[in-house]
């Protein structure tokens, strides 16, 4: 009787230790543990990609200022009739002034919580191969960073262009703040173009001509001057090209072949998707400034797993940074309001 109780509990056990055993692998396979914490010199390195895929960032179509902690001045200098006729003495001539614009970064964050099954078929099916990814993460901690990263890239381009710094997760873009500045006016006040109204295929090169004119003579012809464009002017250019406003045959008679080149009268114009429909800007990339401290120390990107924590399938993933927008001066800035 007593090796009969014994060869029952051996046949028990044994079949406990394989329904584990099944668990443990399907656990392996479908939940992979997260374990790693990203912050410090590596968070900076994830910050900066997810903010940098923000199109206007990623294609450095204006001046981007790392290590910014806190805020920092932008020194503006102006001189005026400082050559004159030749004299034996010294003789201080003309007028130097001196004027300043503060970029402050305001910090934002990502507080999200996400299901491990909605993403680790995703992942696991990248590493199957046939991916649209130039690189495929090969962790999964990296998967998820680069999918939250793109949706910090989306929010920071639109804030660039849109965001106002009184909305929750937004800091203040530049097309509110030249709006303000034209709206104001006075001297060193953003320039507005004449007209108004919505832009299309019929009217965009009549609305960047009026532009044009009103650019300064001072930044006409500058290197680094572009215009800046939203979605729905680059498709209108790109009709317009096509169409009848530059003959039967539209451009280069290519009239549905090929993309028609980003350039009016020889100013590129750049696509921000950020922008609103039908704003138009036109300025020197040097003049347009976007601040972060995304290398210094305070940002960090945590990848937590609450599986060890609360027994749930969640994952958190948290991040830290600040952004900011600012123009230089103001008198080189043209806008069209529509």
């Amino acid at each position: 009787m007593h090796n009969l109780l014994s060869y029952l509990n051996y046949i028990i056990n044994l079949k406990n230790e394989i329904k584990m055993s099944n668990i443990r692998k399907r656990q392996n396979f479908t939940q992979p543990a997260i374990t790693t914490t990203y912050a410090g010199e590596f968070a900076g390195k994830y910050i900066a990609a997810a903010l940098l895929s923000a199109k206007t960032l990623d294609n450095k179509t204006v001046t981007i200022m790392p290590n910014v902690k806190y805020r920092q001045v932008i020194q503006q200098i102006a001189v005026d009739s400082i050559v004159n006729d030749t004299s034996c003495n010294f003789v201080t001539s003309g007028t130097v002034a001196l004027t300043e614009r503060i970029i402050e970064p305001k910090e934002l964050q990502v507080n999200l919580e996400l299901c491990k099954q909605n993403f680790v078929q995703s992942w696991e099916a990248l590493q199957l191969g046939y991916s649209a990814f130039d690189e495929i993460p090969k962790d999964f901690n990296d998967f998820l960073i680069s999918y939250v990263g793109g949706k910090v890239a989306e929010a920071t381009e639109i804030s660039i262009w849109t965001g106002l710094n009184a909305n929750n997760g937004q800091f203040t873009g530049f097309l509110p703040a030249m709006s303000a500045s034209a709206a104001a006016g006075g001297t060193g006040a953003v320039l507005q173009a004449t007209g108004s109204g919505v832009i299309n295929s019929s009217n965009v090169l009549a609305k960047l001509d009026n532009l044009v004119s009103t650019i300064p003579n001072t930044v006409y012809g500058k290197e680094d001057l572009v215009i800046y464009v939203p979605t729905n002017v680059v498709k209108a250019y790109q009709q317009a090209l096509a169409g009848g406003a530059q003959g039967a045959n539209g451009f280069d008679n290519k009239m549905n072949v090929g993309e028609k080149p980003l350039n009016f009268n020889g100013i590129e114009l750049v696509w921000a998707p950020g922008m609103t429909n039908s704003y138009l800007v036109a300025a020197q990339k040097s003049n347009l400034y976007f601040g972060t401290g995304l290398l210094s120390d305070y940002n960090e990107v945590r990848v937590l797993d609450m599986a060890n924590i609360d027994g749930s399938q969640n994952f958190r993933v948290i991040m830290r940074y600040t952004a900011a927008t600012q123009f230089g001066i103001g008198q080189n800035v043209t806008i069209y309001v529509p």
